[in-house]
């Protein structure tokens, strides 16, 4: 506590804030602002006007709330923005400032120095106690399972960030042997200004696309968690990932590095050979871990997951037999290769995080004899000529499709003129329903594994998974 507490203090004291979103994060920030400053000016700026009666703000004379459709337009007055994730950078560094309007009056873009977020403070004062991941899928797996390891394995370890629990919520917890789990989306990781010490780089897959002006734009955010990495930090990263790879080639002589991959040997790094996961640590080769066929997290992309949270629990002294024991016992997440159960003699899947083309494909590689495939949803624009032709390619009969994303790729479907497989189009979510349980076959699968967003039904991708579950429940 007292090294955030130090920090807020040298960065918040003598400066206007304004706190940018008021969802999880925003809240966790106004918190611990106000317990450290009780009686400083603080502002909250918000899209919605609602916010004004949360129970958070009601009884605080020294608030001001920023609310409406031009609530962006308000804040270039204020000296430091603590910005919540789901408020996209160019929308700010874009904002006309204003004459006469604070230090930077005359006009122009928000500097970026103006800008910091919950993430970039907490990794400044907490950065050389974290392991951070990121990627564009397999963070939230891949971080539960290092906190599980860790916590099986005796260790004193949170879990925050990105998977809903903003990091601000634990600094009571936090000690100085304390390790502390971060997954960092691309959105968290923007001009931060410290890396974690042990940093985790997973996949780069195209995603986002309608909050970044482009695909490199994405990729570059993401590599921030290495780039700003202390000179002892170490970094873990996908090798087979020729994006990653690309990225990471010019930082590799400036840091310790512990490569993974399924398909090659890393000295030292992580690696598979035959039915077994190995470390070796520069010196020589220890096993991992004996694959084991009956494992929770199913497919050849949680096996890199595991990899890298298994290469993470070794590099903090955990043991193999202690390692084994709790790769044993972790379950998973929910909406990530969910098993939901056998109703009508049919087996329903849960895969509502894959929202691009390459956790769909793993998905259908992981599920034993999938017969329909219920995909789509909000069209961000993602390239779908691969996972098009991969579908019509399987042994899936039966195509259930939602949204403007499932009508563009059952069309991209369509044009290569399938055999042997039905198309259906529906118009709400929830029609899916009647369909899988009419034309699935008995003893096979019902796989939801999308795609695509969530957002032209769903508030995200949890909702969406939940209400696959219950309308299959409700046949059971």
């Amino acid at each position: 506590m007292h090294g955030i507490i130090e920090l807020l203090k040298h960065k918040l004291e003598n400066q206007s804030v304004v706190i940018l979103g008021f969802g999880r994060e925003g809240q966790a920030s106004y918190s611990l602002f106000r317990r450290i400053f009780p009686e400083k000016k603080l502002a909250v700026a918000d899209l919605d006007p609602v916010i004004r009666e949360h129970s958070l703000l009601l009884n605080d004379p020294d608030l001001i709330t920023i609310t409406g459709a031009d609530y962006l337009d308000r804040i270039g007055s204020f000296d430091l923005i603590v910005r919540s994730p789901g408020i996209p950078i160019w929308k700010l560094v874009s904002i006309d400032t204003g004459a006469g309007h604070g230090r930077d009056s005359g006009g122009g873009r928000i500097p970026i120095r103006k800008i910091t977020s919950q993430t970039d403070l907490f990794l400044q004062a907490y950065g050389d106690q974290v392991i951070g991941v990121t990627g564009t899928k397999g963070k939230s797996t891949t971080s539960s399972l290092i906190h599980h390891l860790l916590k099986a394995a005796g260790e004193d370890s949170i879990l925050a960030g990105n998977i809903g629990n903003p990091p601000f919520h634990f600094i009571d917890q936090i000690t100085p042997k304390t390790r502390i789990v971060l997954e960092l989306s691309s959105h968290q990781l923007e001009y931060i200004r410290k890396g974690p010490h042990i940093a985790i780089i997973l996949n780069l897959f195209q995603e986002h696309l309608d909050a970044y002006a482009d695909f490199t734009s994405y990729q570059n955010a993401k590599i921030n968690i290495t780039r700003f990495q202390p000179p002892d930090g170490i970094l873990i990263y996908n090798t087979d990932d020729r994006l990653v790879e690309e990225w990471i080639r010019p930082l590799i002589s400036t840091r310790s590095v512990y490569p993974f991959s399924l398909v090659h040997s890393c000295q030292p790094g992580g690696y598979k050979r035959g039915d077994e996961l190995f470390f070796h640590d520069g010196v020589q080769e220890h096993v991992l871990w004996k694959i084991h066929q009956e494992r929770f997290l199913r497919g050849e992309h949680n096996l890199k997951n595991i990899l890298a949270a298994a290469l993470v629990a070794r590099l903090c002294g955990i043991s193999r037999e202690e390692l084994e024991d709790a790769l044993d016992t972790f379950k998973g997440l929910e909406h990530r290769l969910e098993y939901v159960g056998e109703y009508k003699h049919i087996h329903f899947y849960n895969d509502s995080i894959a929202t691009i083309p390459e956790a769909c494909m793993e998905a259908i590689r992981a599920v034993p004899m999938v017969d329909t495939l219920v995909a789509g949803g909000f069209d961000r624009g993602i390239d779908y000529a691969v996972l098009a032709t991969f579908l019509c390619h399987s042994s899936i009969r039966n195509f259930i499709f939602s949204g403007q994303a499932g009508k563009r790729l059952g069309t991209m479907m369509e044009q290569e003129k399938i055999q042997n497989k039905k198309i259906f189009y529906i118009h709400r979510f929830d029609d899916f329903k009647e369909i899988a349980f009419r034309v699935t076959r008995p003893g096979y699968g019902c796989l939801l594994s999308p795609a695509a967003a969530s957002y032209d039904e769903f508030n995200n991708f949890e909702e969406r998974g939940k209400r696959f579950r219950e309308l299959v429940r409700q046949n059971g």
